[in-house]
């Protein structure tokens, strides 16, 4: 006997828009923060880039906050939609004040807004719509594939956004007068329409009941002990497969960093900011392809390790031809090699939420006990960690080179400096991941436990 069904085609689909809005804030945010406070608001980027750093301190903690309150929270829409759906209303909220620093005020009054409202976006409403988000998942359904699938949505949705995000903003900007105004109306827009779909797709699913959940989790497996955060780390620590992932997840948010560092260099060094939307092509429609197709290659190749680290060498080879092309000014190759990169690192954004998966089941093997939730925040910690500290870096690297947003023509200095930025660090943090992900074969390693153990 099959599972039991909870969902239509019509719930999958509504839930997997919710990442449009999601990505509405964050591909926004990501891409364009950095040139609008330097080129618009005229702050300095090596202190934007020192507060973001510091502002991302407070996600650690907020992240088990609120996922606590939402295991606590009863209420006539569930535990997870009311933060989900209230939650954004304070990300359109902080995103709009992000883009609308008031031009009169002074320096240290601007620096003191933006920190503010950026702390709020990320370590207050964000987190708690994401985590909501994310949670919603198993809270809608017990059925293993519905949840596969609502997982698939995400990603689609959220690869799609991003790129119309980072296809038509520049454009969208110039088309609104340019300067500081025009960020502020584009992001007054984005934040409409993320309030329009976060709303359609929280009341696109019903939470089950409290009953039906206990009651499918007692015929699945046997109670989970609980732990607290402290013995549930001394847990993690030892997973050498654990750390591994976290130390990817650090090096693709500091690669993305570096990537979206490229509306700079399309600026100021291909001399045509509209590059950076067609880059942006050339990265996310890769991405879904390869997305699409993972199910089928990781059945091909019998398992994610070779998969996964198969795509990473790709990657590093399509980066190291993007370096080559930029050098003999070719962007009709770099674009073929972006794609090429961007193709090979799919597979990973695809099945990594099943390789953290066999990384739990590590530790249940080797220490005969479960800490599913805790190693999935501690995950998303690793990420909101390295996105921060991406962007931080982007910025100090920038000041250090000496660029200033009032002028046309950036010194010598800033433009080898982009060119590192650009080139030859996504192609060394590529580099560094396929070699841990070269060690990372999670799978074999259970397998042999089990063998070991008779089971």
């Amino acid at each position: 006997m099959g599972e039991r069904t909870y969902l239509k085609w019509y719930n999958k689909v509504g839930y997997g828009s919710g990442d449009i809005a999601g990505n509405v804030v964050y591909a926004f945010l990501s891409s364009f923060v950095m040139i609008y406070l330097t080129n618009s608001v005229g702050l300095s980027a090596g202190i934007v880039g020192t507060l973001i750093a510091a502002s991302k301190l407070f996600d650690g903690i907020t992240d088990v906050f609120f996922g606590a309150m939402i295991d606590k929270t009863r209420s006539r829409l569930g535990r997870a939609r009311p933060w989900m759906l209230y939650g954004y209303i304070g990300c359109a909220v902080t995103l709009v004040a992000i883009f609308a620093i008031p031009a009169d005020l002074t320096k240290t009054a601007q620096y003191a807004w933006f920190f503010i409202a950026y702390t709020l976006l990320n370590a207050v409403f964000y987190t708690a719509n994401n985590i909501a988000y994310s949670a919603l998942t198993s809270l809608c359904t017990t059925n293993s594939k519905e949840r596969v699938q609502m997982g698939s949505f995400r990603f689609i949705f959220a690869f799609a956004t991003s790129l119309l995000i980072q296809s038509i903003t520049v454009g969208f900007v110039d088309r609104c007068g340019g300067g500081a105004d025009a960020w502020r109306m584009v992001a007054i827009v984005y934040a409409v329409i993320g309030l329009i779909v976060n709303t359609v797709s929280c009341l696109s699913v019903k939470e089950l009941s409290e009953e039906e959940l206990m009651m499918t989790a007692e015929q699945e497996k046997e109670e989970e002990e609980k732990y607290g955060l402290l013995e549930a780390g001394k847990l993690l620590i030892p997973n050498r497969f654990y750390l591994m992932i976290c130390g990817v997840y650090i090096l693709q948010q500091l690669y993305g960093a570096m990537v979206n560092a490229g509306i700079y260099y399309m600026t100021y060094v291909l001399k045509n900011k509209n590059l950076y939307g067609v880059f942006s092509w050339a990265v996310n429609i890769p991405l879904i392809i390869a997305l699409i197709l993972t199910p089928a290659l990781v059945g091909k190749w019998n398992g994610l390790y070779k998969l996964n680290l198969r795509g990473y060498m790709l990657a590093v080879i399509g980066r190291l031809f993007v370096v080559g092309a930029a050098y003999i000014g070719s962007v009709p190759l770099m674009l073929l090699f972006t794609a090429v990169a961007a193709f090979g690192q799919g597979p990973w954004q695809g099945d990594m939420n099943a390789v953290i998966a066999s990384c739990s089941e590590y530790t249940f093997l080797t220490k005969g006990k479960r800490v599913d939730g805790t190693m999935y925040s501690c995950t998303s910690l690793g990420t909101k960690l390295g996105g921060g500290l991406g962007t931080a870096i982007s910025g100090w690297l920038l000041e250090i080179s000496g660029f200033s947003g009032t002028l046309d023509i950036q010194p010598d200095s800033c433009i080898y400096m982009l060119k590192f930025m650009y080139l030859w660090l996504p192609l060394v943090l590529n580099f560094m991941i396929m070699l841990i992900l070269s060690r990372m074969n999670v799978e074999g390693a259970n397998a042999k436990i089990r063998e070991e153990k008779g089971i």
